[in-house]
């Protein structure tokens, strides 16, 4: 059963930055997408950005397009670069596997526990 830890959440003022990052274990994420989803406080969860590992084609939300950043980092892990962030960008960031790009939560198998990013106005 493969393993997801994201890292990186903590709080920030509004326009600053965070990278977030997921962790896997063994060879998790050779031939799949990896995702990055969010849920903020009474709401549902939602697609932020994807790729695949070993593509250049990535997938983003239209709100996460110029700010963030998806993008393979050191071996096994995923990084999610975010910049210039608002305060309607505090959630619970979950990072996910699975076997296509796509931005539909429940193709996407795999689940770490998430990171809390909170940004203060």
């Amino acid at each position: 059963q493969v393993q997801l830890v994201e890292s990186g959440g903590g709080l920030v003022q509004a326009g600053g930055s965070l990278r977030l990052s997921c962790a896997g274990s063994g060879r998790t994420f050779s031939n799949y997408a990896v995702g990055w989803f969010r849920q903020a406080p009474g709401k549902d969860r939602e697609f932020v950005a994807a790729f695949r590992w070993g593509s250049r084609i990535s997938k983003y939300a239209e709100g996460a397009k110029g700010r963030f950043t998806i993008s393979r980092g050191d071996a096994n892990t995923v990084t999610l670069q975010m910049n210039s962030l608002k305060p309607e960008d505090t959630a619970i960031y979950f990072c996910a596997r699975g076997s296509s790009l796509t931005t539909v939560e429940s193709e996407y198998t795999s689940w770490g526990q998430g990171t809390q990013v909170t940004v203060s106005s």
